[in-house]
């Protein structure tokens, strides 16, 4: 049985994205300059190191209205160059 992300979400709702990539000081700010571009707000996102320094993933969390958000940002930050995985 599927089940689409829009069934299981009432929306508007908090939704975290983590975005792994490149320990580049860069990363932070472009996940953060790509979710301000589609819903704009105070975001203060948590980094985290990978063990042996050569990752770091980036959390971001923001209040989607509907599903295309949430979409759009999936695809949009799996576009950055510095980024390897969107979870």
């Amino acid at each position: 049985m599927k089940t689409k992300l829009n069934e299981l979400l009432d929306f508007p709702c908090s939704f975290t994205y983590k975005v792994v990539g490149l320990a580049k000081p860069e990363l932070a700010g472009q996940v953060t300059e790509v979710v301000q571009r589609h819903i704009p707000g105070e975001y203060t996102p948590q980094i985290k190191p990978s063990s042996k320094g050569n990752y770091r993933s980036v959390s971001i969390t923001v209040t989607a209205t509907h599903i295309q958000q949430i979409e759009i940002l999936y695809e949009e930050l799996s576009k950055l160059e510095l980024v390897r995985m969107v979870l």
